[in-house]
């Protein structure tokens, strides 16, 4: 493979001062696990939260992961009435050549099967995916749903940061893409982080506030963040809103105890 530079575009002050997350939150990985055990043991209690209107939802896996880490989640989405796809690309080695043009065509293709918009939710390095894609075609996205991804081009606030460079090769920090993830969503956009999160500093991932940007925090691993039970509900109560309806999330009843206040 092909070496690459490690350099990166020019950042701002605020993504340049961003760091990578502490050995004691990398050991807390371990957890993810039992997060996964936990959603499967809450199985029916998910089952009576939100339920979809049938729209496509195209989920996107994390670094070097494929369709198989996100099973549960769209096993889950699909069984509360959504239409939910895997990314279909193997697994996923960063933004090479090829990757985001495949991706828009899955994009476009779910829409005018359909005739209706579709959501994406993308975990870690999917999200940022989730994200672009929106940008590219508002026209087809309704929503976009990232689950401990990077929203800042900060490189060096990852502790898996090698291995993107490893796999990703020469293709690793395209200027245009990293320049682009600076740039304001056009549909409304959602990103669940974690302050706990062991692999992606959680700074990183708290988007800009506008109309239609939220940020919600959860106490999860980064491993365990597309099959914690917590964040399954969250992601089915995003994918409710209508359409031409969307409105922030509101912590209100359980969520109170749930989950921490992303405002705190």
């Amino acid at each position: 493979m092909e070496a690459i530079a490690m350099t990166t575009p020019e950042h701002t002050p605020e993504e340049e001062a961003l760091t990578a997350p502490g050995a004691h939150l990398l050991a807390m990985e371990g957890r993810a696990p039992m997060e996964a055990m936990a959603s499967l043991a809450l199985w029916p209690l998910l089952l009576a939260g939100a339920r979809g209107d049938g729209h496509s939802v195209l989920v996107f896996p994390g670094l070097a992961t494929s369709d198989i880490t996100t099973v549960m989640l769209r096993t889950f989405l699909n069984q509360r009435g959504w239409d939910a796809h895997g990314w279909k690309q193997g697994l996923n080695f960063g933004l090479r050549k090829g990757v985001l043009a495949t991706a828009l065509a899955h994009v476009r293709e779910l829409h005018e099967k359909s005739g209706r918009k579709i959501s994406l939710v993308g975990w870690s390095l999917g999200g940022v995916y989730a994200r672009e894609l929106a940008k590219m075609a508002p026209d087809a996205v309704r929503c976009a749903i990232s689950l401990g991804s990077p929203v800042m081009p900060a490189p060096q606030a990852s502790n898996v940061r090698a291995l993107y460079e490893l796999v990703s090769g020469k293709e690793a920090y395209q200027p245009e893409v990293m320049a682009r993830m600076r740039l304001p969503p056009v549909v409304p956009t959602t990103s669940i982080y974690s302050r706990t999160d062991g692999i992606v500093a959680w700074r990183s991932s708290v988007q800009a506030k506008s109309r239609f940007t939220e940020n919600i925090e959860v106490r999860a691993s980064h491993g365990g963040m597309g099959v914690h039970p917590v964040v399954m509900r969250i992601v089915a109560d995003r994918l409710s809103q209508p359409e031409d309806g969307w409105k922030p999330y509101e912590r209100k009843g359980i969520q109170l105890w749930l989950h921490p206040d992303a405002e705190r």
